[in-house]
């Protein structure tokens, strides 16, 4: 089982912001933890007073918040930043 990552196009327009090392270790942990793991929720941390059930995954110092969805196996990364940026 395969999940699929998607990208909304603000959280393109901070991936494509990254510093190349930092842009790789984002798409490497995609890749190769989230896109083959069973349930990568297990992976994530949930977000804390949220409308909208939203999780986090992180890379390093980088924060990625993302949007699981079971029934579809997509996860849609909605932001990504630095830790100390990310939850303003």
């Amino acid at each position: 089982m395969t999940w699929a990552v998607s990208f909304t196009k603000s959280a393109r327009k901070q991936l494509s912001k990254l510093s190349p090392a930092d842009r790789n270790r984002v798409l490497k942990f995609l890749n190769e933890r989230v896109v083959g793991h069973p349930d990568p929720r297990e992976l994530a941390n949930r977000l804390q007073g949220k409308s909208v059930e939203l999780w986090r995954f992180r890379v390093g110092d980088l924060r990625l918040i993302v949007q699981i969805s079971g029934g579809l196996m997509t996860v849609v990364v909605i932001e990504i930043g630095h830790r100390r940026e990310i939850y303003r």
